[in-house]
């Protein structure tokens, strides 16, 4: 169906925007591609870093104004002259830039008039470009750090900022490394835009669908299967995707009404999917394209962000996991109907290439220590063939579909390149003013040096950030403004970065904003704030998950080997025992003193050892009660001779 209505509004469109549209974001692909292959140095093209980014970015605002219209959520038919004229704008000056870069890099100093020009015009138009893909939330927060810019000399108090003169602040903004053509644009224009085209190339070939039946064909004939579908499949996606949102709509359109059509009420079909979908995005081994930034901010390698990230995104799906089915077996929610199981052998059969360019990703990441961007290229390059040769269930890929794709996926990716550009100037406000100093300083002395209010605080104001934003620009607000006063108090910097991350993702499904929650409710036709009620719910791990790797570094992967395993398997234990008190079932319903009782085990199982002195017997005790606790309910159960699921 979304293909069939993509294709509609493709034929309503106007020459201009289907056929411009489509190049100049084939271009935009085209040249993060080449950059991933290394094409610029083979064919002696040396830039500076600053030359390529500022000519992508002006493909993407020359894309995004042909295929963007002014207003939001209306469909783009024709070009109006204005953005045309923007197109033609953001085009120039950036080529303008690219060219003469050189020369006005090495005269930045003198501030010369057609540096300050250009600057202004770059900053205006990725405003523009970021108001029409992000939404208006990013446009007023990028607006009120350049607007502190300028005057925050003249605020009182702990955040006053420099004084710094106009022109300076938009040269230092729109053309130095510092600001918009820093860190965030670069992982924006190269890793983000390889792997969004992986993806793309995945969905064109047939890919999705085989994950899809898969999913079903493994999970299906269990109780609560259609549950077990979704949370499958959408794990499977969001990493990829780089939006809970859009992967609400894209798998839940399909594993929804499954799950409804199983036994699940309308409002917990929603907060599933919404709860699953979020967790895409803390998923490695791409986390929505946060994973290659993070390393980049914190300068260490990929793979030890992947490793940092895999337990407690373990812990979140098998929480998840484990909810699904306990309210299955509580509702009496049995498998999904036979005939819309799959044979797995025969989706096997048909779907295994496709696991393929998977496994290059693996290997070129963790076996030949490629960059992410090249690895992601050499899964693309892996993809074609299975999808024009192969295909899935006799549906192949077409070479004009291949093609095509290059052209999707930057129109896919403006928001992105908007967004990393937006980012890159809120830290060059940060950095001239020094308001994050302040900021940083102001965390500190609000929680009085406390580490567990510290981490409160950081949580909530993670929550608040986040509200209404994609995965990645989440990511980079968070890493500026909240990450460095928890690194400043001691916390190891992967985990402060990490816990910030998962609060801003929890945003999603954490009222009164929970934009994939109500997504998901529109899908389901449930009551949006129950829908989101329910998804905390579901969710409760991850609000907790964070404070545990904070104090236990072994949760991350770091400590000996029997330290890690020891922990993980507490903590999964733990995760267990809470779920069975939260959905209030392990054999047969609990009233609410045994409910209580298995969260206080599961609670005591989940407090780290080393979180202070005396912890480790936490885990004695939770076994203790976890024991006495199984131990009544089995009795209890072969006294009354049958399982009741309420």
């Amino acid at each position: 169906m979304a293909e069939a209505e993509r294709g509609e509004g493709e034929a309503r469109a106007s020459w201009t925007v289907r056929v411009l549209g489509a190049w100049l974001g084939g271009l935009l692909t085209a040249g993060a591609l080449a950059e991933a292959a290394d094409l610029y140095r083979m064919v002696g093209l040396v830039l500076y870093n600053e030359q390529r980014l500022v000519m992508l970015l002006g493909i993407g605002i020359a894309t995004l104004f042909v295929v963007k219209p002014a207003r939001t959520k209306t469909e783009r038919l024709r070009v109006p002259w204005y953005d045309g004229l923007a197109a033609v704008a953001g085009l120039v000056v950036c080529a303008w830039v690219a060219w003469d870069y050189e020369r006005i890099f090495e005269n930045l100093h003198f501030r010369p008039t057609d540096a300050i020009a250009t600057s202004v015009a770059i900053v205006v138009l990725v405003a523009e470009g970021l108001r029409r893909t992000a939404g208006r939330v990013l446009f007023w927060f990028m607006i009120f750090f350049i607007a502190f810019g300028l005057v925050g000399h003249l605020v009182p108090g702990a955040f006053q900022g420099r004084s710094v003169d106009v022109d300076r602040m938009f040269i230092y903004l729109g053309l130095d490394s510092n600001g918009l053509l820093g860190i965030p644009l670069t992982v924006s224009t190269t890793i983000v835009i390889a792997f969004i085209y992986f993806g793309v190339l995945l969905d064109t070939s047939g890919g999705s669908r085989f994950f899809t039946d898969i999913s079903t064909a493994l999970m299906g004939r269990y109780r609560g299967g259609s549950a077990k579908i979704a949370v499958t499949a959408s794990s499977l996606f969001g990493s990829i995707s780089g939006s809970a949102v859009s992967n609400v709509v894209s798998t839940g359109v399909i594993t929804i009404p499954l799950m409804r059509k199983g036994g699940y009420p309308a409002h917990a079909a929603g907060a599933i999917e919404a709860v699953a979908s979020t967790g895409g995005q803390l998923m490695p081994p791409m986390m929505g394209a946060a994973a290659f930034v993070m390393a980049e901010f914190l300068q260490i390698g990929y793979r030890d962000v992947v490793l940092a990230a895999l337990i407690p995104a373990i812990l979140y799906y098998v929480a998840l996991f484990i909810q699904a089915d306990l309210f299955a077996a509580r509702g009496g929610i049995t498998r999904v109907d036979a005939d819309l199981i799959p044979s797995r052998l025969k989706v096997l059969r048909a779907g295994w290439p496709y696991i393929v360019p998977f496994a290059v990703v693996i290997l070129c990441l963790f076996h030949f220590n490629l960059r992410p961007h090249a690895s992601a290229l050499w899964a693309a390059g892996s993809l074609i063939p299975i999808g024009l040769l192969l295909g899935y269930q006799g549906e192949r890929m077409s070479w004009r579909a291949a093609v095509a794709a290059l052209g999707r996926t930057g129109s896919i990716v403006v928001q992105i390149v908007m967004i990393g550009a937006m980012a890159g100037i809120i830290i060059g406000v940060l950095n001239i003013t020094g308001l994050g100093f302040a900021l940083t300083q102001a965390i500190i002395q609000f929680a009085g040096g406390n580490l567990i209010l510290i981490l409160f605080l950081a949580a909530l104001i993670s929550i608040v950030l986040g509200m209404g934003m994609p995965t990645l620009g989440v990511y980079l607000l968070l890493a500026t403004l909240v990450a460095p006063s928890m690194v400043e108090v001691g916390i190891r910097p992967m985990a402060a970065h990490l816990f910030a991350l998962y609060f801003g993702m929890l945003s999603m499904i954490t009222p009164p904003v929970a934009i994939a929650a109500f997504a998901a409710a529109t899908v389901a036709d449930s009551d949006p704030i129950k829908t989101a009620t329910a998804a905390v719910m579901f969710g409760w791990s991850a609000y907790v998950v964070p404070f545990l790797f904070v104090l236990s570094p072994e949760l991350m992967m770091q400590g000996s080997a029997l330290a890690v395993v020891h922990a993980a398997a507490a903590a999964v234990g733990g995760v267990w025992l809470v779920s069975v008190g939260v959905i209030g079932y392990f054999a047969r319903p609990l009233d609410p003193a045994r409910r209580v009782g298995f969260g206080l085990a599961g609670l005591a199982l989940l407090l780290p050892a080393g979180a202070f002195a005396g912890a480790g017997w936490s885990d004695i005790g939770g076994l203790a009660l976890a024991a006495a606790l199984i131990g009544y309910e089995v009795v209890a159960v072969r006294r009354t001779g049958s399982l009741r699921t309420g």
